[in-house]
């Protein structure tokens, strides 16, 4: 389980194909990598992935194919910067949201709008995650524990204050980059048992 503040940015610095539907990811960060043990998880982009190679700061997490074919792992190469969190223990400050890092689809930036102190974004809203977005709900993009500002019919927006652009990999997108999307998990189980009434 995940709260959605980001501790660090890391970087791949290796990706290797141990089959055609597995890849293992290897990425530096000296915040979150040093002291990794075998086992543990880390949300990777909003992806919850367990540490396989600890190696100073340095760790490599395999991704099987459902993860890459939902997120955007798949897409990732070396030199690419990725947020990152531990779990959360139990008894720590909870400051986000109810993040567990299963990634239920991608959104593309279709707009940004700088302002002195803000940027919005706005994200195209995947079909299939439009009855679960709503204004002022949470969602996690890329790991981030985010409010929606708005919620069109078929887009949302996020607003992001500097220390977010800053400290995040969101800071850095263009129209037409994707994050991953993690809803609400509370809509998400609403949603399960609405259908089953």
């Amino acid at each position: 389980m995940f709260t959605g503040i980001v501790q660090d940015t890391g970087v791949v610095v290796a990706v290797e194909d141990l089959t055609d539907e597995a890849r293992r990811l290897r990425i530096r960060s000296a915040v979150v990598a040093t002291g990794a043990r075998p086992g543990e998880s880390i949300c990777v982009a909003g992806v919850c992935l367990t540490v396989v190679e600890p190696d100073g700061p340095e760790f490599g997490a395999d991704v099987m194919k459902e993860t890459l074919e939902r997120s955007s792992l798949g897409l990732l190469g070396v030199g690419d910067r990725v947020n990152l969190e531990t779990a959360m223990a139990v008894g720590d400050r909870f400051g986000g949201h109810i993040v567990s890092g299963h990634v239920d689809g991608r959104a593309e930036l279709l707009e940004r709008t700088d302002s002195e102190h803000w940027r919005v974004l706005r994200f195209a809203l995947p079909v299939q995650l439009r009855r679960f977005v709503a204004e002022k709900g949470s969602i996690t993009l890329d790991g981030v524990s985010l409010t929606v500002a708005e919620a069109g019919a078929d887009w949302f927006t996020v607003s992001l204050i500097p220390t977010t652009l800053a400290e995040t990999t969101l800071g850095a997108m263009v129209p037409g980059d994707l994050v991953n999307v993690e809803i609400d998990m509370l809509a998400r189980y609403v949603q399960r048992l609405l259908e089953h009434q």
